[in-house]
């Protein structure tokens, strides 16, 4: 009789649903909202859910589609490409009648995808108490850019792929700049400026976050090398068991001080566990992305991986990523633009295999890294120059995605290394112009067959640099930059930075 009763229950609960989903309005996901950003000179990809069965038009511009939901509600069709312009409104409407749904204020540009953790995620208006952005109010107010719009992914876990956001595109202003992804900001602005197109920005990021947590779980899976990625969340995870105990120590130590008048006492920063499983902000708050049209993604992050046990794996988590996305975007191999980790005291990481993974990354095709050494700080992972990174990311895109020429846009990269007696001469590309060094060259280190490394002396001769220490007489590898926090010095003519590099 019991168990009856719950099927009776049952019954009633989901009648309830089919009345509730009886009649439902044609309905648009938050991405294609007011002041969106549609991806120009591409199928521009549309959908959204009515009742089953329904047909529902859409009209965008000069075009009219149609398309048909399936049994559960759901519809999607795809536009012809479009030249940049707006704005237009689109509009949804069912054959079952009703109202339908309009958006207005529609631009066709480029849509860029920012993503990373803190060191992406910073705003304009900084984080308080910890970081400040260089200019940072003058930048606010002088942020009102009628071709550039925004769209911030609030902070979202799952379990499973969701398939839209809760948020919305918004207009760029002093208002909606200020909480927004400097970085990107930066970025979109100069994209915007040079190339004359409208940009739409869409920052999806979280402090503190390795890259585990982005990539899906197919995207791990597909790949038994990268089974570890389950261990360091098995580790972590064990150490969460002693969590409640220091959150009370804490706060006793901070309600001690206010009851002393003493200020708060410097308490380590704690990430938010449900943002460091596997998956969960890929599930969260990239693969509701994934159904739109974009023109390719700008990628900061790296520290949290840093670890000594975590960083070897890197070098094949990232490109796991990179493909990863692009399988789940499905517009082939779009452009991906990244920045190397900065400069920052952390000695018991290893910032330096961090980067170099970075660097070797560029194997991967359509790929570009903006390196950033020399705008870092010793004591704040957050340096406030975000003005150079925006800047050295949209120069990778204006010559590789944009296909302007004459300029230079990467500092110089590490090609080869070869012994010369007990020296080493080390050869760069992007070095054509020659190579220069604010005092002499510094944050060079040479080994032997033993690689151990020793601190070297460099000289610059043309387009490349010759290495050496007094204390290896048959050098066999050569490294630069690898120290978390390093005095490296060396850019070609065009004053960018060269990338930390190792030959081992």
């Amino acid at each position: 009789m019991r168990f009856a009763g719950k099927i009776g229950c049952a019954a009633v609960g989901m009648a309830a649903v089919l009345v509730a989903t009886a009649g439902a309005e044609v309905k648009l996901p938050h991405l294609l909202s007011d002041h969106a950003v549609l991806q120009r000179e591409g199928p521009i990809h549309i959908w959204g859910e009515a009742d089953p069965g329904e047909t529902v038009t859409v009209r965008f511009h000069d075009q009219t589609r149609m398309a048909t939901a399936d049994d559960l509600g759901k519809w999607s069709l795809w536009l012809m490409p479009e030249k940049a312009g707006g704005p237009y409104t689109l509009s949804a409407t069912g054959s079952a009648g009703g109202a339908g749904l309009t958006v207005s204020d529609i631009l066709v540009g480029d849509v860029w995808v920012a993503s990373g953790r803190s060191i992406m995620e910073m705003r304009l208006a900084g984080f308080p108490n910890s970081a400040e952005l260089k200019n940072g109010p003058e930048e606010i107010a002088h942020a009102t850019l009628p071709n550039v719009r925004l769209l911030r992914v609030e902070k979202t876990t799952s379990e499973f792929p969701l398939n839209d956001v809760s948020a919305s595109w918004t207009e760029c202003n002093p208002q909606t700049a200020a909480e927004f992804s400097a970085v990107a900001y930066f970025y979109g602005r100069e994209i915007s400026e040079k190339e004359k197109v409208p940009v739409g920005l869409i920052d999806t990021t979280w402090g503190g976050t390795p890259v585990e947590s982005w990539i899906s779980l197919m995207g791990i899976s597909s790949d038994a090398s990268l089974m570890p990625l389950f261990k360091s969340r098995a580790l972590f995870a064990r150490n969460l068991a002693d969590m409640p105990a220091i959150l009370a120590k804490e706060k006793r130590e901070r309600d001690a001080a206010v009851a002393a008048h003493q200020p708060p006492p410097e308490q380590h920063w704690h990430p938010n566990p449900a943002s460091w499983v596997p998956a969960a902000l890929y599930n969260g708050m990239i693969a509701p992305e994934t159904q739109y049209t974009i023109k390719g993604v700008i990628w900061y992050q790296g520290e949290t991986n840093s670890d000594p046990e975590r960083a070897p794996l890197y070098a094949k988590a990232f490109p796991a990523l990179i493909a990863d996305w692009r399988r789940d975007w499905a517009q082939g191999n779009f452009p991906f633009l990244y920045v190397q980790i900065s400069n920052f005291y952390s000695p018991n990481e290893d910032w330096g295999m961090i980067r170099d993974a970075q660097r070797r990354t560029l194997f991967v095709t359509n790929t570009e890294m903006a390196v950033t050494l020399d705008v870092g700080t010793k004591d704040n992972v957050h340096p406030p120059d975000k003005q150079t990174v925006g800047a050295r990311l949209a120069l990778a895109a204006r010559a590789m995605v944009y296909g302007e020429r004459g300029i230079e846009y990467s500092g110089p990269l590490f090609r080869e290394a070869t012994v010369e007696g007990s020296a080493m001469r080390v050869y760069f590309d992007h070095a054509e112009s020659g190579l220069t060094s604010t005092g002499s060259p510094a944050g060079f280190e040479i080994a032997g067959e033993d690689g151990k490394f020793v601190p070297a002396t460099a000289k610059i001769d043309g387009s490349t640099v010759v290495v050496e220490a007094s204390g290896v007489s048959q050098p066999k590898f050569v490294r630069y930059g690898w120290a978390s926090w390093t005095d490296a010095n060396l850019f070609n003519k065009d004053k960018l930075p060269a990338s930390t590099f190792t030959s081992q």
